[in-house]
This record gives C-alpha cells, sequence and structure tokens, in this order.
C-alpha cells in the first residue's frame, strides 16, 4: 500500500520532490560537464574536429543529454571542447522555451533551413572531420557529406547512455514513481463497461498532472476462459472490460528523457483460473530466477540459463525478458531458450545499467489466437553486488478495485 501524501502524491524523497519542483528540471553543471567530457573523449578517439548532435523530425535524443532542450521538432547542435555550443532549432514559436532551457548554448532559429545554417557554422569555424550523433534524413545528410569528412558516433553514444549517473538514475526514480502511479490508477479504477481507450486515460490523467508524459501504455483485455491475446498490444481498440476478464499490462511514463517501466496482471471481477495462476507464478520465479543472478559481471549466458524454468513449466515468452533502458531501447536484449532475441549478445551486466526484466510467460498452443499470456516486470539498476528496484509498485496478481 502506497504511503502517498496530499503534499507529496508521489511519495518521493525530498532531494526528488526538490528536482520535481523545478520551473524546467536540469541536471547540475557537474552533470553536464561530465557529459561533455565523454563526448570530448569519443571525438579525441575518432579524429573529430567538431561534433554535430541530431533531432530530426521530432526523433532522437542526444541534443536533451547534451544541453537539456528536449528537440521537439528539429535541433542541431554544434559541440567542440572548449567553445560555447551553438544550436540552430525550429520552430520559432518554440525558440524562447528553447533559450530559456538550453542553458549556456547560443540558441538560434532555424528559420526552416537549419541544417543549412548548421553547415555554414562549421565552415565558418574551419570543421573538416565531422562526428554526427542522431538520425538525419538521407537528403540533409548528403548536404554534410559534401562538405566534411563525417563519422558515425551513434554506437559511441549508445555506450555512453548505458552506463547512468546517480544524477540520472535519480531522474529514472521520478520517472518510475509516476509509471506507478498509472499502474495504481489503472488497477484501481478498471471495472466493467470501460473500453481499452479509456483506460488508457486513466493510465495518463494519474501522471499528467505531476509532470509526466506518455512513453507507452500497452494495455491488454481478455476473456480467462477464452483469452485471444497472450500479450499486450500497442494500440486500444474499443472493446469494453467484462466481468471475468484479465487484464495484462506495460506502462511507462517519462519524466523528461527518463521513463520508468512496469508491467503487471490482475482480474477484473473473478478470480484468476488454474491456467492463469500457473502462468503468472511462473512469470513471478522466471523474474526472481533472472535477477538472482543481475549483478555487475553477470554474464549474458548466466542470464539466459536463469530463464530455463519457463520452458520446463511447458511455457515460453513473445515479448523479450530483458532488455537495457533509459535513453534507449539498448543491449543486452535477452529472450529465451525457445524465442531468442536475436543472437545473444557477447557482454557483461556493468554497475549502474539500468535495465528491465519482463517475463511475458505464455503458453504454446498451435493455434496463436487461443494462447494466453501474463506480464510481470520492472525497471531496476545492476548494482556491484546485485540490483536495486526502481519501482516501489507492489508485485502480485490483482484485482480490478484493489489499492495497492
Amino acid at each position: 500500500m502506497s504511503t502517498a501524501t496530499t503534499d507529496n502524491p508521489l511519495n518521493l524523497e525530498p532531494r526528488l520532490q526538490a528536482i520535481m519542483r523545478q520551473q524546467y528540471p536540469r541536471f547540475s553543471d557537474a552533470e553536464y560537464a561530465r557529459r561533455h567530457r565523454a563526448l570530448a573523449d569519443v571525438m579525441a578517439r575518432h579524429g573529430c574536429d567538431h561534433l554535430l548532435v541530431v533531432t530530426d523530425h521530432r526523433t532522437g535524443n542526444a541534443p536533451q543529454w547534451v544541453t537539456g532542450w528536449p528537440g521537439t521538432v528539429e535541433a542541431y547542435v554544434i559541440f567542440k571542447p572548449g567553445e560555447q555550443m551553438v544550436m540552430h532549432m525550429e520552430w520559432y514559436n518554440h525558440f524562447p522555451l528553447g533559450r530559456k532551457i538550453a542553458q549556456g548554448v547560443d540558441v538560434r532559429w532555424g528559420q526552416h533551413q537549419g541544417i543549412a545554417k548548421t553547415i555554414a557554422e562549421l565552415r565558418q569555424r574551419g570543421a573538416q572531420r565531422v562526428g554526427i550523433i542522431g538520425p538525419l534524413g538521407v537528403a540533409k545528410y548528403r548536404q554534410l557529406e559534401a562538405q566534411f569528412a563525417m563519422v558515425a558516433l551513434d554506437a559511441e553514444y549508445v555506450r555512453l547512455r548505458m552506463i547512468k549517473s546517480a544524477e540520472e538514475i535519480d531522474w529514472l526514480r521520478i520517472g518510475a514513481a509516476l509509471s506507478d502511479a498509472g499502474l495504481r490508477a489503472l488497477v484501481a479504477q478498471t471495472r466493467p463497461g470501460l473500453d481499452e481507450r479509456e483506460l488508457g486515460a486513466v493510465v495518463e490523467s494519474a501522471y499528467i498532472r505531476h509532470g509526466g508524459t506518455t512513453m507507452i501504455h500497452y494495455i491488454g483485455v481478455t476473456q480467462m476462459t477464452q483469452p485471444h491475446l497472450f500479450v499486450p498490444p500497442q494500440h486500444p481498440s474499443p472493446r469494453k472490460v467484462c466481468a471475468g476478464d484479465v487484464v495484462s499490462c506495460e506502462l511507462s511514463a517519462f519524466w523528461w528523457d527518463y521513463p520508468g517501466q512496469v508491467l503487471r496482471t490482475f482480474t477484473v471481477d473473478a478470480e484468476p483460473t488454474p491456467l492463469y495462476r500457473e502462468l503468472h507464478a511462473t512469470a513471478e520465479a522466471a523474474f526472481d530466477a533472472v535477477t538472482r543472478v543481475v549483478r555487475h559481471g553477470a554474464t549474458t549466458a548466466e542470464i539466459l540459463d536463469a530463464t530455463t524454468l519457463i520452458e520446463n513449466r511447458g511455457y515460453t515468452v513473445c515479448d523479450d525478458l530483458m532488455h537495457g533502458f533509459g535513453g534507449g531501447y539498448f543491449q543486452p536484449i535477452i529472450g529465451t531458450s525457445s524465442r531468442m532475441a536475436g543472437t545473444l549478445p557477447d557482454m557483461t551486466l556493468e554497475e549502474n545499467m539500468t535495465v528491465v526484466v519482463q517475463p511475458n510467460v505464455i503458453t504454446t498452443d498451435a493455434d496463436e489466437s487461443k494462447r494466453a499470456g501474463v506480464q510481470v516486470g520492472e525497471l531496476i539498476c545492476v548494482t556491484r553486488d546485485g540490483f536495486e528496484h526502481l519501482h516501489r509498485a507492489p508485485r502480485g496478481l490483482f484485482r480490478a478495485g484493489q489499492a495497492i
């Protein structure tokens, strides 16, 4: 049961409450300096004299990591160690807020020709070998290639995002608390007659009031006696909730660029059937088996081996069982022996990696339309000797209308 109060509705520690009280939350100067040093090291290794950090067509989070600005439409950040950053951005009505949030950055309106203005600035600086982080349309990239030797550094950026600083982990704690608020509302307010779209509105209304934004809310609703889905769909339908349904969900609310991810299952006006009780017990056991081996230095082979109890009980999975999370969808992406998530990555876990463990245990019916499944799991942080829960939502097979 939550111990939240009206003056602290998310039940957060004072330092996290202080972050949420800022007008536009921002990391410390020391944290940005850490990131900029890391980028300078990447540039030096690759022989780059300048770095271009990109959001284009609302895609790409690197400008936010470097400047604090979320890059709503386009943001082209020129970075060089020891010099003030320049950012060309769109649109003009976004320009005042961009200047306010991207402190210490020379923020310029792109005038709907941001890439041309960025190229002109790089030429004026005498740039020759330019690293690039973030997605860019082919036509724009070719304009850059015509002027400079371009070096793709996205893989380096991913490596920088995989290991979190203490400040980043605190922002993820807030994202987790916002996601938990969505879960609590969903469990408490689900009732027969609501449709799947209305369930999404219930989830969002629980955290938007606190400054959270939606990354995903996947909500699956089906009858336990005649299931028609085994993993929560990515888009809701107008199907209405009925007594005897089971609801599984995967919820992620952002605190700026830092989301939680919580996965749970609950029933509606009915006790779980023996099948769903067994599926859920297997998923919980798999979560415990995997997290028992999670620690700094744990291998992906150890993690995969810990999942074998799922197949031993006659089940499999649909969703990836583990993936890196927080700034992107990262390795290690791991399934199970019966549903591999591509080639098993040759890597070990590291302290301060954040990963989601999410056993989506399902039946193996030949007819997929008759398969049943549950969702269990959440975002955790790898520690030297184990892991830390970032979520506070309780575990369990819940009942709609229950306060958790």
